[in-house]
């Protein structure tokens, strides 16, 4: 075992080490702690964010009376922004961007408003997500398609129908471009998978949808519903596209690591069930930094705006990152089945049936 200032995912793969989940992502993040909120930082970087949006939002409506084509000119910087408001209020749903509970909350419900997405029920399923992705034993039962997968071996003991269900469902047209506006704009408006007794959570759905009635509403009256309608629709389905194909592909690519219950622990799942997404400045800008999605699932509570220096002192320990650039997140979409026997996830295969025993 390496000492604790140079350490290897390989150093928490095997459950016989005799170190439990939670030694060995103390091991890891020594020194790490330090990274926390700054109330300052984070006021401004909210205030930055939220001013760019209500700005370009504007200039999007001006632009629509003279023209609906120079108004879609600033579609893109706005989705981007609207993504950037969502790493936002999921930093406040992990209690990660104020210390102050009260401002993480009233922060969370303000992005709300612009990403369409009920603050407390989104927040209490992220949390399953977080309890266990890339558990084979415990993949999500739910309608979240994008923390579960199949094996090869579960795919072939599938029937005819089944099969071909499946890869259509799986399809990359499917899930990257036609579910994701659906989630964000009509799923998120009930409070689908969410038990009768998740009061809070409900209530969360119906205050939302009761805001953006009020505020759609005004902006119709204000502006009529054919720029609202084209304005915020192409914002929407642009940002819903971009942030659910970010958040996938740092978990369904071809060298991520699906395991076992008795071999998933939180250290190895981070290291090897998920990536650090190296993109160009202004896009890691626009995402809020959630390309460190490694260091986001080992240290929940550090807020977007420190991933980048955690992840740099990681390098320097040498520890072992898994890395996707724009062209493996271009092809990650593909890769559809775990392959035990190869420990990778594998496309679906070209005959009808597949042959590996995995």
């Amino acid at each position: 075992m390496a000492d604790g200032s140079y350490i290897h995912a390989d150093d928490f793969s095997s459950p016989q080490d005799g170190l439990s989940s939670r030694q060995e992502r103390e091991k890891l993040i020594a020194g790490l702690e330090k990274f926390r909120s700054s109330t300052v930082r984070s006021a401004v970087q909210f205030a930055v964010t939220l001013t760019a949006y209500l700005a370009t939002m504007t200039a999007m409506y001006l632009a629509f009376h003279l023209s609906i084509w120079l108004s879609m000119v600033l579609v893109l910087p706005a989705a981007g922004l609207v993504v950037r408001l969502f790493v936002i209020q999921h930093d406040c749903g992990h209690g990660a961007y104020f210390k102050s509970q009260r401002a993480n909350e009233i922060t969370g419900r303000l992005c709300s408003l612009v990403t369409f997405t009920p603050y407390a029920h989104w927040r209490r399923n992220h949390a399953k997500h977080h309890a266990a992705w890339n558990n084979l034993d415990k993949r999500d039962g739910g309608v979240d398609i994008y923390v579960t997968c199949l094996t090869v071996k579960e795919y072939s003991a599938l029937s005819i129908i089944g099969r071909c269900f499946y890869r259509l469902s799986r399809h990359p047209i499917v899930t990257q471009l036609v579910i994701p506006p659906f989630v964000f704009l009509i799923l998120f408006r009930t409070p689908f998978d969410t038990p009768k007794t998740w009061l809070k959570e409900r209530r969360s759905v119906l205050l939302t949808n009761l805001c953006l009635a009020a505020l759609m509403g005004l902006l119709i009256a204000c502006l009529g519903w054919q720029a609202v309608l084209a304005v915020h629709l192409s914002v929407m389905v642009t940002a819903s596209i971009v942030g659910i194909w970010m958040f996938a592909v740092q978990h369904r690519f071809e060298e991520t690591e699906w395991l076992r219950d008795g071999e998933w622990n939180l250290a190895r799942a981070a290291l090897k069930g998920t990536s650090y997404f190296k993109l160009p400045p202004i896009l890691q800008w626009f995402t809020g930094n959630i390309g460190f999605h490694h260091v986001h699932h080992l240290l929940p509570r550090v807020p977007n705006y420190q991933l980048q220096a955690c992840h740099e002192i990681l390098e320097m320990r040498s520890t072992q990152i898994r890395t996707l650039t724009l062209g493996d997140a271009w092809r990650a979409p593909n890769f559809a089945l775990w392959n035990e026997a190869q420990g990778r996830m594998v496309p679906f295969p070209a005959s009808r049936a597949p042959k590996s025993k995995a």
